[in-house]
């Protein structure tokens, strides 16, 4: 093998597939990135099992063929390199000569013959879906799915494809989030349950736009992400997902509307009082007009009044400031409803459209 290609698009290449790269396994093929050339064209793929990814550059191809070389370090090298074209360049014991400008690198490749290629999926059924649409949601979600390795559904994101709209569901144990976007199209019912990890890697390589479109195939053990030059491919966490319709309340006794921004600054003022071994709730007092933020710890006390437009009943409530601020800080509206029942039933923040229904637990407390 034997090309030439841009620095910036071998580290652009590079930097997405490296997420599927692990940084720890006992199968030391994993570690590596699968060069192929051909056809004016350098594709790159990396593989963990779980989360596959290939990804295609332009380039000069003077003699087609592939290697296997360790990703880490090689990306390293190509990092470090001048700013220049570089030349990628295989011999018969499988060794890689890196040239770029004056430098010169030669380091060991593998056999490509134990790689594992991406899987060939059987699709089921395909959407497109707007590239930023997708990054949106997943941030407006990911953040509530589960670290714990004792219910994977936990840690993934549940996705559904319901006619004309996409549904994306997380929750932890102590919060739910939900969002829901439209599709251009209607297509037919599917779900899946999707590593939130992967998730999360995925929306940190998609750049495009309103107007750049992805494709999304599923299977029954695989989904796989299509856009630009780009190919991602997922395993599905197993088992059927929590029936999140039942825990979404919809009665409540009391309503309010706050200011987005005021509620999540002073929520954010909170936390400067709250340190790891002694986690304080903020409480919370609603009245006809008035909210009222309390915390005492043992390095202080914050106590704040913020305006509020209630109805129903007063109530007194404490959550952890963290989980409040987290969906807070996914809804963009300027003004958002909150829902109560009592101080022991979870919270609803929601809006009118349906787009999106955050539930958080609230947490016992204790007047000092």
């Amino acid at each position: 093998m034997k090309i030439i290609c841009s620095k910036e698009s071998l580290m652009k290449g590079m930097n997405i597939v490296l997420r599927a790269v692990p940084s720890r396994t006992t199968m030391d093929i994993l570690k590596c990135v699968l060069l192929q050339a051909e056809d004016d064209r350098l594709r790159l793929t990396a593989n963990d099992t779980s989360l596959g990814i290939e990804t295609n550059i332009p380039a000069m191809i003077s003699e087609p063929g592939s290697a296997a070389i360790e990703a880490s370090l090689f990306s390293s090298i190509v990092r470090k390199l001048p700013d220049s074209d570089i030349v990628l360049e295989t011999d018969e014991n499988e060794t890689m000569k890196i040239s770029c400008d004056n430098v010169r690198f030669s380091i060991a490749g593998r056999g490509t013959d134990d790689f594992v290629y991406l899987p060939s999926i059987d699709v089921s059924s395909s959407i497109m879906i707007s590239q930023y649409t997708l990054r949106e949601m997943i941030g407006q979600v990911i953040f509530s799915i589960s670290d714990s390795e004792l219910n994977a559904a936990m840690s993934g994101v549940y996705m559904e494809i319901l006619g004309d709209k996409m549904r994306m569901t997380t929750l932890d144990g102590h919060r739910i989030s939900v969002r829901v976007s439209p599709l251009r199209e209607e297509y037919q019912p599917v779900s899946a349950i999707i590593p939130g990890k992967a998730m999360n890697d995925i929306s940190r390589i998609i750049t495009g736009n309103h107007d750049d479109d992805m494709k999304i195939s599923f299977s029954s053990n695989h989904i796989m992400f299509e856009f630009d030059e780009t190919r991602v491919v997922l395993r599905l966490i197993d088992g059927e997902y929590f029936n999140v319709s039942s825990m979404l309340r919809e009665e409540n006794e009391t309503h309010f509307r706050i200011s987005n921004r005021i509620l999540l600054d002073c929520l954010d003022r909170s936390t400067l009082l709250i340190n790891e071994n002694d986690k304080k709730p903020v409480i919370m007092t609603i009245t006809d007009e008035v909210m009222n933020l309390k915390l005492r710890s043992a390095i202080g006390t914050m106590d704040e009044n913020i305006p509020v437009e209630k109805e129903g009943k007063d109530i007194k409530i404490a959550f952890n400031p963290k989980l409040l601020m987290d969906a807070l800080r996914a809804i963009d509206d300027e003004t958002i409803d909150v829902y109560m029942v009592k101080y022991n039933y979870p919270c609803t923040i929601r809006n009118d459209e349906g787009t999106y229904s955050y539930v958080v637990l609230p947490v016992n407390f204790t007047e000092e």
